[in-house]
């Protein structure tokens, strides 16, 4: 099967190879660019842990003056991807959730206390979920910082427009609703909407299906986790003809 890998690098570069493994074509074709921002290197001053819901976060941090302050803190992660990046970094202790945002929430409350300080969410510009109002409920101070942005293309590249009018790409894998509903809105503007409804869509969740709203009718496949290991299991029931959800 040839599947459009549509994450940002350097995600798209490990999923293709995963993907080629299982013995699929694989295309490259990035719907979101990272770009970090400037990280202030006193931002976890007196902060009682960080939260991380993607490894994008965690790779800004990174490359910041920050980095070294903020491993003194405990964190709590979504998913093993993330959390295997945090011990990578060697924070002191990894709290690692399961891999949506608000399945932190009730985590963070029982591991945490209103009363021991503010905790830090290193986050992107948007976020899908909204963790500090969550928390705040609760009595919980989380200060969000903005530590990447993720940018979309104007347009699909030629390569990628011209395998979508051809028929080349059977399948699309996409990870986010918001990149679900850029490749939606990029395929409108190539007017490829009729060849985009004859691609399978493996989606991660339900609400990235629907960002696929104005693509229907068009197949769809969701994981039955949103995580990378249930995206590849997606993948093999469409190639094996065994759908699921």
């Amino acid at each position: 099967m040839h599947i459009l890998v549509t994450r940002p690098e350097p995600d798209a570069s490990e999923t293709k190879a995963q993907l080629e493994a299982r013995g699929h074509a694989v295309s490259v074709e990035p719907l979101l660019r990272i770009e970090p921002a400037a990280i202030d290197e006193h931002a976890f001053n007196g902060a009682q842990a960080v939260i991380a819901t993607s490894r994008n976060g965690l790779r800004a941090l990174a490359a910041s003056t920050a980095l070294s302050a903020a491993l003194k803190l405990p964190v709590f992660t979504v998913g093993p991807g993330t959390a295997a990046l945090a011990r990578d970094l060697k924070f002191r202790r990894v709290i690692a959730g399961a891999a949506a945002a608000r399945d932190l929430v009730p985590l963070i409350e029982a591991e945490a206390g209103p009363a021991k300080g503010p905790l830090v969410h290193v986050a992107g510009e948007i976020v899908a979920f909204d963790i500090a109002a969550a928390l705040a409920k609760n009595g919980f101070e989380v200060h969000t910082l903005t530590v990447y942005r993720a940018l979309a293309p104007a347009s699909l590249s030629p390569q990628t427009t011209q395998k979508i009018a051809e028929g080349t790409i059977e399948a699309v894998l996409l990870m986010s609703p918001r990149s679900a509903d850029i490749f939606a809105q990029l395929v409108a503007g190539a007017g490829l909407q009729d060849s985009a409804r004859q691609l399978t869509f493996l989606c991660l969740s339900q609400a990235v299906a629907n960002a696929l709203h104005s693509l229907q009718p068009a197949p769809i496949e969701i994981a039955d986790a949103p995580n990378s290991a249930a995206m590849l299991a997606a993948v093999d029931r469409v190639a094996s003809g065994s759908r699921g959800v």
